[in-house]
């Protein structure tokens, strides 16, 4: 399956978080999140395993109750059931891979 940039809509899940599925297959999908300054994801667990890197922006990700700022280029795995949470610090762009894929986010 082929992806073109220009053909991917945005979706607002929530003030501030934006997300456009890119691609998926049978065992993964990876998705693209744009944040605004000062938006906030509230903890949450998910079966998936989530594993992410940090395009442009700063990021705070909480993982089980620890926080780690992070930087443009640095990355990610979050086992699936972990609790996590995220603010972005600056406007951000984020590209995650979730497997197995995620069924709501491909409900969309």
């Amino acid at each position: 399956m082929i992806y073109h940039k220009s053909t991917g809509e945005y979706k607002e899940m929530m003030p501030g978080i934006q997300r456009r599925n890119l691609v998926h297959g049978a065992q993964s999908q990876l998705c693209e999140f744009l944040l605004a300054k000062g938006a906030a994801i509230p903890e949450h667990r998910h079966p998936h395993e989530q594993t992410g890197i940090l395009h442009k922006g700063l990021l705070r990700l909480i993982i089980e109750g620890e926080a780690h700022e992070l930087g443009p280029g640095e990355a990610w795995s979050i086992p699936g059931d972990t609790p996590h949470a995220a603010e972005a610090l600056a406007e951000s762009v984020v590209w995650e891979v979730f497997s197995p894929p995620r069924e709501d986010y491909l409900e969309d």
